[in-house]
């Protein structure tokens, strides 16, 4: 690293915050709180569908919220993690804690190869360039005799975590799903707040400037693509246990679309955007589910009014009115 490049990067460190916002401690507190009576009043395996796309989509607003990355190809990730957990846990007679890590280990190593390949491109060529490795992996998923087919893998055992606590009860299998998707969501928020994240928001605002100050730029960019890839994957794997089920829906491009739309309606670029845009999907899709089909169509609706009133997003308009970052 140059003296000019560490003077920089330096900069970037100083120009963080000391300790975390109050407010942002506050809010992680409520939201603790939250999860812990939440499966009092709420379906439990409710609440764990929609942490595990919380996570999710808080994974993809890392890389474009703060990487300025768009891809449509993330179910890749979601869905092959989800295949390999499942897989894992029911064939091969891993306990969940280490179908879960075989599921991640997965997702990042396909991370690693399509991130080499695709950082390579810029702007909508990088995203097609994401979609086009999500289909390959789709027809493998499809293909893939150990996959199941259009079956998928059905049954999957939940087992017993670290060989004491019983998965097989929704209640406890939902604090072990808070416990990693709070985890996930916390790794995220010290990625965005480390040097390493500073230097990434430069290179999304002014990519050519990051470049003349030194950085290489294409390894933030690979670093950041398997992080994101790597949390997609936690969510993929603990989303397996939680339903049982890997499915081709996990890893069809409709899934990829999806997140995107809990991003950017939840907010882009905000902490707790995704977490409000998972939410409000999630719900629509479980309580619209008699609707049938015109659940997409409002769904469409409702992701073109929030572009047209609401730009920056619930959290993003909620943010601009209190003056606080979220």
């Amino acid at each position: 690293m140059t003296s000019d490049t560490q003077t920089h990067y330096e900069s970037a460190a100083e120009a963080l915050p000391i300790g975390t916002p109050r407010h942002h401690v506050v809010i992680f507190g409520v939201l603790l709180a939250f999860l812990i009576v939440a499966p009092l009043v709420l379906y439990p395996v409710f609440l764990m569908k929609v942490l595990c796309f919380a996570l999710f989509a808080s994974a993809l607003n890392l890389l474009l919220g703060f990487g300025g990355l768009l891809s449509f190809g993330h179910a890749a990730f979601f869905g092959s993690a989800s295949y390999v957990s499942a897989h894992a846990a029911k064939v091969w007679g891993l306990t969940p804690e280490l179908a879960i890590l075989a599921g991640t280990a997965a997702a990042a190593v396909l991370g690693l190869v399509i991130g080499a390949l695709a950082i390579r491109r810029q702007g909508i060529y990088f995203a097609m360039v994401t979609l086009a490795f999500a289909q390959m992996v789709f027809f493998f998923a499809l293909q893939a005799p150990f996959t199941g087919g259009e079956d998928g893998i059905q049954a999957v055992p939940r087992g017993h975590l670290f060989g004491l606590l019983n998965l097989a009860s929704d209640m406890t299998l939902y604090f072990v799903v808070v416990a990693i998707v709070f985890g996930g969501l916390l790794a995220i928020y010290r990625i965005i707040h480390s040097p390493f994240g500073q230097v990434l928001k430069a290179i999304r605002d002014n990519e050519p400037r990051a470049v003349s100050l030194g950085y290489k730029v294409n390894r933030y960019k690979l670093a950041v693509f398997v992080m994101s890839a790597t949390l997609a994957g936690l969510a993929g794997a603990t989303k397996a246990l939680v339903f049982q089920l890997a499915s081709l829906t996990d890893v069809y491009w409709t899934m990829s679309g999806e997140v995107v739309l809990m991003t950017l309606i939840g907010g882009m670029g905000t902490i707790f955007g995704p977490l409000v845009g998972a939410t409000v999907i999630v719900a629509m899709q479980n309580y619209f589910a008699g609707l049938g089909a015109w659940v997409t169509i409002l769904q469409g609706i409702i992701f073109v009014v929030s572009v047209l009133l609401f730009r920056e997003g619930i959290v993003g308009v909620v943010a601009r009115w209190i003056k606080k970052p979220l």
